[in-house]
Parts: structure tokens; sequence; C-alpha cells
């Protein structure tokens, strides 16, 4: 298969594996951080956005060291049996989620904020339980927030570069994604193959985008 065409396949199921698992601990997470009144959630609010001002080859040489065989991630997961992470797709969908995290949790925790809790109150006196409420009342009204929160999970996962490349390496067909496969012909002046992959992630990304912001404004 075109070696293009591999990094594509690649990139898309990185993204759609970890924007899953990004939702499935993102929506408790926003939950819990919309409503609690803990006082380490100054701290776990910090953790999360963490990466949106760390450069991410900063946040991948950590990662590395983590995923690596007596890291805080990979001795365990070796000790139970498992692979190597480095250098892996599984590695690299562990540094995706945390990477693209507070790109799920904020736009969500803003939608739960946003609801607040007279319509849960209303529920509650209506005998409704605490998932009945949350399925039924919570998560419909806070749909736009789930929309974008899933969007710009995928998204920026699609368009990481620093954190996949510390992580995963250049290995075609394995843990070589779209952005590393554009950096890898700029230098090599394939200058043509570099501008129709960029131009299709551009393209897509403004689609992404330009969806989002029709919804809320609807």
């Amino acid at each position: 298969m075109n070696p293009d065409l591999l990094a594509l396949w690649i990139t898309l199921r990185l993204a759609l594996v970890s924007t899953l698992i990004l939702l499935l601990l993102g929506v408790p997470l926003a939950w819990w951080l919309a409503r609690t009144r803990s006082p380490v959630k100054t701290l776990v609010e910090t953790m999360v956005a963490l990466p949106l001002v760390l450069p991410p080859t900063v946040l991948g040489f950590y990662l590395l060291i983590a995923l690596a065989p007596r890291g805080v991630i990979g001795g365990p997961w070796q000790a139970l049996g498992g692979n190597g992470l480095a250098f892996t797709f599984a590695g690299l969908v562990i540094g995706s989620v945390i990477y693209s995290l507070p790109f799920v949790v904020q736009p969500l925790q803003n939608a739960f904020t946003a609801i607040g809790s007279a319509p849960i109150e209303v529920a509650a006196t209506l005998r409704a339980g605490p998932f009945d409420r949350f399925f039924s009342i919570v998560l419909p009204m806070a749909r736009s927030g789930l929309v974008t929160a899933a969007t710009l999970g995928f998204a920026h996962t699609v368009g990481e570069f620093g954190v996949v490349l510390m992580i995963g390496g250049n290995i075609p067909g394995e843990t070589q994604v779209l952005s590393i496969a554009i950096y890898d012909h700029v230098e090599s002046m394939e200058y043509a193959n570099a501008h129709l992959l960029s131009a299709g992630i551009l393209c897509f990304s403004f689609l992404l985008l330009f969806v989002i912001y029709r919804m809320n404004a609807r």
C-alpha cells in the first residue's frame, strides 16, 4: 500500500480510538468538575489543562519515559504481560489521549455548568434516579458540548506532531501519521506530496470547525 495511504489510515484509526477513549474518560471527569466543590478541583483542572501550555516535545519526552519498560506506565504494563508501549500504536493512543484531554474536558465542563441545577432538581422531584437524570436530562441538554468535544478531540489528534514523534517515532505502517509523513516529504523536497497531504488536512480542519460553529449558532 502507498505509504501516504498507510499514514492516513493510521491517523484516522488513532483519532477514532483516542476520541472514543477521551469521551469515556472526559464525560465523567467533566461532570465531576462541573458539580464538585472539592478543594482539589483546581489542582485537577490545572493538570487537565497542562497540555495546552506545555511544548509537545516536553510532554512527549516525559511520556516516553513513562512508557519505557521501567516507567510508571510501561513497567506495570509489562509486569502484567503486555508488550512494550513506546514506539507502538498503543503508545500513540496513550499519548494522544493525554495530549487532547483538555480539548474534550473543557467544552464538556462548560456545557454541564451551563445546564445548572434546576433541571436536575426538577427531575429528582419526579423520582428520577441519578443515572436517569444524567442520561435523560443532562446529556441531551449538553449535546452541543458533546459534539464540540468529540470534534475537537478528533481534529486535534489528526494534527498531532511533536508528541507522536517523541513516543512513536517514525515507523512507516506502524506509527507514521500524516503530520510526520508531511515532514518527511518536505525533508525530501517532495513539495507536491507535502502540499497534497497538507491541503487535505487544511480542508478537513476547516469543515470540522465550520460544522461546530454552525451548530453552536443554532
